[in-house]
């Protein structure tokens, strides 16, 4: 066989998964494992969104809504926009792909920042698209140096607020000034998977970003519910911008995008208040907590406006992770990021919180790295 891959697609290294528990298990015979790696819920799913899917599967032999219908209009009611102004994805991942299949030509440029959501710069990479990549700056987005790379071959620039995965966010009135000036051949992506932790003052306007767009660039705000809502496995995500823009989108999705258990899970997820306000209550005080008592241990913790948070550990990253892994604890290393001492670890149940808290302690002793 002799096939002929381009050089950009030989090029891209696949995107790296956190480690499975099962597998976790099965190569360092650890039983009860835990997984603090990838900002995943740690109290599940909604209860009405299971129920959803127990309702849902007598019906699987019929293809899904094609439009999304229902998870649409419930979307668009809850935030006020219209219909035509929602995107539906297999997770927010998959818009992202839209995005670029939509609006990039080989040779047309993206910006991201790094590090952040590696899919970003993946997926321009496939549609050959040029990368310009720019470093974050004190753990931040740098609007200044972002504003002054774009030119005329830009197309879309990536901000992930949060940023996942150093947890920091833009604060409004940067984003909005920066905002206003970029050109209006530009589609800026605000990627706010994370957007449920956020502090209320943090957050930003979706609705006035992607109506006023006159005279100034189109904005696409990402969402999931992947994260807040407890629903990673099923992928289910989407997006709020201008009727136009959802319209470039809509033509090169493919028809069934989104299977039947994902439309029906989100709906009734969407509507579950009482899940969602005690996966943020959780959240915060877990983080309180953590933050406090690995503070003891000698290590220092960084801000977070998400469901995970960033650890100097004072010593290789790389190291303790695999140390954690004997422990029976799946956490982050920021290494491949370019923090070699720093490690990420999401909020857990108070049980995941408090078994963390002591895997890192014997763990941080056992290497020497704090006194």
């Amino acid at each position: 066989m002799k096939i002929l891959v381009p050089e950009y697609i030989k090029s891209i290294t696949p995107y790296p998964p956190g480690k499975p528990m099962d597998e976790l298990e099965r190569e360092y015979g650890v039983r009860n494992a835990i997984k603090l790696a990838s900002n995943e819920n740690a109290w599940g799913s909604s209860p009405k969104a299971i129920e959803a899917i127990r309702e849902a599967l007598t019906n699987l032999h019929r293809y899904p809504d094609g439009s999304n219908y229902y998870l649409v209009r419930a979307i668009a009611e809850k935030f006020g926009f219209s219909p035509d102004e929602v995107m539906i994805g297999n997770g927010s991942d998959e818009i992202i792909e839209f995005l670029v299949k939509a609006f990039v030509e080989k040779g047309d440029e993206v910006i991201t920042s790094h590090p952040s959501f590696l899919m970003y710069q993946k997926v321009v990479q496939v549609r050959g698209g040029v990368n310009r990549i720019l470093p974050l700056k004190d753990m931040r987005h740098d609007l200044e140096t972002i504003f002054n790379n774009i030119t005329d071959r830009t197309r879309l620039i990536f901000l992930d607020n949060p940023n996942n995965p150093t947890a920091t966010a833009i604060s409004p009135g940067k984003l909005y000034t920066f905002l206003s000036n970029v050109p209006e051949t530009v589609v800026v992506v605000l990627d706010e998977a994370y957007v449920d932790f956020m502090d209320s003052e943090m957050q930003v306007d979706a609705y006035s970003l992607i109506r006023n767009t006159k005279g100034r660039c189109g904005v696409v705000v990402l969402r999931t519910f992947s994260k807040a809502y407890g629903l990673a496995g099923i992928r289910v995500g989407y997006g709020l911008m201008d009727a136009e823009i959802a319209s470039a989108l809509q033509r090169v999705r493919q028809p069934f995008n989104v299977n039947k258990l994902a439309q029906v899970a989100a709906v009734a997820a969407l509507a579950d208040t009482a899940f969602y306000e005690k996966t943020l209550r959780g959240t915060r005080e877990g983080i309180a907590w953590l933050r406090k008592e690995v503070e003891k241990l000698g290590c220092t913790t960084y801000p977070s406006q998400t469901n995970f948070f960033l650890i100097d550990v004072k010593g290789d990253a790389a190291a303790l992770y695999e140390a954690m892994l004997y422990k029976g604890v799946i956490i982050r290393s920021m290494k491949p990021y370019g923090y070699s001492h720093v490690i990420r670890i999401t909020v857990g149940t108070e049980e995941e919180n408090h078994r963390f808290v002591g895997a890192l302690a014997d763990c941080l002793d056992e290497l020497g790295y704090v006194a």
